[in-house]
Formats: C-alpha cells, structure tokens, sequence
C-alpha cells in the first residue's frame, strides 16, 4: 500500500514537536538566532562592549568612546539522518499496519533528541568560563543528600557573583545526584512539590533557584576520576538553532516497501561563559 497522504511538512513539524519533548538541551538553551539561520548554514552574531560609566565634572569635557564590536559564527554543522523501510507483507502482518511509519518516526524523534543532547551538553559544558571568574569546579565526590543541595547553593552564589539575572536559571544533573537530592527535605518538602504537576523535558523540580533536569546525557568531567560534569547555568548562555531539513517518504524502486528519511541539522554556540558553570561530580 502506497503512502498517499504523506504531507512534508507537517511531518517536519512533528519531528520537531518530538524532539522537544524529550530533549534537555532545548530546555536549556534560547533559540534567539534560529529563524536568521533559516536561510544559510551560519549566523554571524555580534556583541557590543559595555560603555565606559565616569564620573562627570561640570565644565569639563566628557570623553566620547567609539562603539566596538566583536563577531562570533554560530554553525549549523552537525548533520543526522534517519531512514527506514517498511515491507508490504510486514505491515499487513503487524497488529497496526497503518501506524507502523508514525511510530517509526517518533523512534527517530527520539534518537535524534538523544543525539542532540550530548551535543549541546557537552558544548555547555566545555564553554564554562575558565578564568576571572573560573567557573569550572575541580572533580569532588558528594556522599550525602545535604552535599548534593550545598552545591546546588554554591552554583547559585557563583552565578550570582557573576551577575546572571535569576530567571531562567537550571541545574542538569545525573540521576544519581538526583537521587541523592531527593533524600534533602529543603527539596522534597518545596522543589519537587512544587514542580510535580510539570515535569517535562527531563525536569524533575526546583532547588536553589534553579530548575532542576535529568539526563543521562551529560559529559564525562575533565578529571582523572570518573565524575561527570554537572552543569547549572542561564538559558541566555547557549544559542541553539536546529531544523529539520527534509523529511521524504515514498517507494522503494523494484521493492515493495514503503520508506521514510530525514534531515537533521543543528549547532549551538556559548555567548556568556561567565552565565555557564561546569562541576566534575563523582557521587559516591
């Protein structure tokens, strides 16, 4: 039977709609340059340095600066694909032949959306600043329920030190430092209550400011130990602009298959470094 309904773009919307509903990293990043990479392969974003604050004295001549700039690419180079076939005497022999390539394609969705997170994950990771402030915390182990939350409180302050506005704020962490976070009342008795009717893209509460997520997706930490990098940050320091290029389906020539393929495509960039910290945690 011959896919005589199959509507391109309704399609590529759907992959989109699954893949933000499982992915971390698009609950983490602002897409704020998306739509001027609609039409190429790169944005070109350009900053501004701050003006200089002085103080005034009457009767003498104010200094005038020249407004400068900096530029920075954000590439839309990471390319996936997805691509299946359904044979004719396989759908007629399965319980729901006709939903077979849509149950197929949120698969896709979804290993897409895995793909997608490790990626940005681990540009966020390796984007935190590094010097003047060093937001890149030396592996250390956490043991306790009351350890898991003091660092979540740490994180914060940093941010704070920094001057990332409170919104907007969010903490990735491992299931297991999850689960040593659930054992601390201060978030069981507040955080999770409070996000327990909205738990979606992987978050699981709040704590400390931050929402709280889960993934396994988070990198591996710098250290010689096998910690793993926690990462607590603001949306406005990752850029994400991702499209699903193209999305075909049809037959198969000199078979009787019906197939679907995709095109994913995507990059992320870190725009504050400073609004970004990366802790190697081993939980123990």
């Amino acid at each position: 039977m011959a896919i005589t309904n199959f509507v391109p773009d309704v399609w590529s919307a759907n992959v989109l709609e699954n893949l933000s509903r499982v992915s971390v990293a698009a609950a983490v990043t602002n897409n704020d340059y998306e739509g001027d990479a609609s039409n190429g392969d790169s944005v070109k974003i350009t900053s501004f340095t701050d003006p200089s604050i002085t103080a005034y004295v009457a009767h003498a001549d104010i200094t005038v600066e020249a407004v400068t700039d900096a530029t920075r690419a954000l590439a839309l180079d990471q390319f996936q694909s997805f691509a299946f076939a359904i044979d004719d005497i396989e759908k007629a022999q399965s319980v729901d032949g006709g939903k077979v390539l849509e149950t197929q394609l949120r698969r896709a969705a979804y290993g897409l959306a895995n793909v997608l997170d490790t990626y940005v994950l681990a540009a966020i990771g390796t984007g935190a600043s590094a010097s003047a402030p060093d937001h890149q915390i030396a592996e250390a182990t956490i043991s306790t329920a009351a350890d898991a939350y003091d660092a979540l409180v740490d994180w914060s302050v940093l941010l704070d030190e920094a001057d990332v506005p409170e919104q907007d704020r969010y903490a990735v962490l491992t299931p297991a430092l999850y689960g040593k976070l659930l054992k601390d009342d201060r978030f069981v008795a507040a955080g999770d209550a409070a996000g327990s009717d909205a738990r979606a893209n992987g978050r699981v509460g709040q704590a400390a400011g931050f929402e709280v997520y889960k993934s396994n997706n988070l990198p591996d930490g710098p250290g010689a130990g096998a910690g793993t990098s926690m990462l607590a940050g603001s949306r406005s320091a990752c850029t994400l602009a991702e499209q699903v290029r193209s999305v075909e389906a049809g037959r198969q020539e000199l078979r009787f298959n019906d197939f679907v393929k995709g095109l994913h495509v995507y990059g992320a960039k870190v725009t504050r470094d400073t609004a970004i910290v990366s802790a190697d945690i081993i939980v123990s």
